[in-house]
Formats: C-alpha cells, structure tokens, sequence
C-alpha cells in the first residue's frame, strides 16, 4: 500500500510480522503498535499494559520470561498475535490518534490461506474489532468472514474503566476450550 500524508506531520508507525504457528487456533488482534512497542521491537512492551500479565495467568507466557519464551508460549497454546494495521500515522500510543487517512491494513487473505486452524478471533480493545469490521471484514472469503469473533477489553493501561481481576476473567471465559495451557 502507499503511505497517505495527513499534513498533521504525526510519526508514521510500522507494525510486526504475525506471531503464529501454522496450527494456531486462535487469533488475538491489536490495533497498532505503540510507542514503546515499536521502540524495543515487541508486542505490548509498555510495561503498564496487563497483556502479557493476563497471557502469563492463561497461558504461562508471563512478563517474567524473555520475549522469545513468551512467543514459543503462545505458539504452544495455539494463540497467534498480530495487528489490524500493518502502519500508519499516530502521535503517540493511543489508538484513537491513528490518523485513518493513513492506515494500511495488514494482508489476512495470506494469514487466513496459512492459518487454516483458526477458529475464534479476539480484539484486544474495541479499536482493533472496528478497524477489523471496517476494513478487513468486508474483504475475506465467506469461511474467514464467519469466524468467530470476539471483543475483549483492551489491555492497555488508557483502558482503566476495568480491573485487572476483571480482565482476566473476560479474557480467560473467551478463551476457554480454544487454547491449549491453563485455561482448558
């Protein structure tokens, strides 16, 4: 895709390839990374953000552990991890700073064709399951189209309406009987 200006001179941000193992079965999507992601080349890096404290709890893959270890984690649960976007414009780490005029959507057609294993969809905060619905949707074949899909609240600390306790529980309810680890 080509890069759109918006004039407002914001950074352009570039996400991370997918995380996933070809029998991944389910998918978690974020919106874009942020700053502090992009920066130390990592999914959710800001430390406040609960993600890797709820995928400890679920899965094992606890901020405790090197970022390799907690990727290998994930993977052995059957949990891919990418994000709607593949780039665009964003002052800041906050999703509603994405500049729209700006985005390029990541290519899921290809994840999708690789991925045959996926069967449930999360969205790591409503951003991502409206840039989803909106821009990705309305393009997937029929099987990929009527996955099902799931909207969890956004691990990042900008979300504080609830807990952590709680977040964990909606977390853990959705995933339940979809990964492999502690949650089955």
């Amino acid at each position: 895709m080509v890069k759109v200006s918006s004039g407002r001179d914001a950074p352009f941000a570039r996400g991370f390839p997918p995380v996933a193992s070809r029998d991944a079965r389910v998918l978690i999507l974020g919106s874009l990374p942020g700053e502090k992601s992009i920066e130390m080349q990592q999914y959710y890096a800001q430390h406040r953000n609960a993600f890797w404290r709820i995928l400890g709890e679920l899965c094992g893959a606890g901020p405790q552990l090197p970022y390799a270890a907690r990727l290998r984690k994930l993977r052995a649960c059957g949990i891919a991890l990418w994000d709607v976007l593949a780039a665009g414009e964003r002052r800041g780490s906050l999703d509603s700073a994405i500049v729209t005029s700006t985005i390029e959507v990541n290519d899921f057609h290809s994840f999708f064709a690789l991925h045959r294993g996926i069967r449930l969809v999360c969205f790591n905060g409503r951003k991502a399951a409206d840039l989803y619905r909106r821009y990705v949707l309305p393009t997937l074949p029929s099987a990929a189209a009527e996955l099902d899909a799931r909207l969890l609240p956004s691990t990042s600390p900008a979300h504080a309406a609830r807990s952590f306790e709680q977040k964990l529980a909606l977390w853990a309810e959705a995933l339940r009987g979809h990964i492999g680890g502690r949650v089955d």
